[in-house]
């Protein structure tokens, strides 16, 4: 289970660093949205993943950590606005320089030059 869980959280941030190196907006977007489901993951997992625990205290012995469970809701909250403001960014970035590369240079397609 550890191995399958740690994996995914794996391809999670492979994947995400691959977007973000890339030279458009929206692939950038999908990687810091991809990192930081891999973070979200990564938090969850520091409560140690127990199965048929308690989720709150008085009821037995052995109960859920609620604070990896606090922390991930939280980072889940951010990561959408996070999120929100980086399309918000690359919607205007499109707007102003009539491309969505980036780096903003121009970009020569089909013998044209598009700013």
């Amino acid at each position: 289970m550890e191995l399958l869980y740690a994996s995914c959280v794996g391809v999670l941030v492979t994947c995400g660093i691959y977007l973000l190196l890339r030279a458009r907006t929206f692939p950038v977007v999908l990687g810091l949205t991809m990192i930081s489901y891999a973070v979200n993951l990564f938090l969850f997992s520091a409560g140690r993943l127990t199965i048929n625990k308690a989720v709150v205290l008085g009821t037995g012995a052995d109960y859920a950590d609620p604070l990896p469970q606090a922390l991930v809701l939280t980072a889940i909250v951010i990561g959408f606005a996070m999120t929100a403001f980086v399309v918000i960014l690359a919607i205007r970035g499109r707007a102003d320089l009539g491309n969505d590369h980036v780096d903003g240079h121009l970009v020569k397609s089909n013998n044209k030059e598009h700013r």
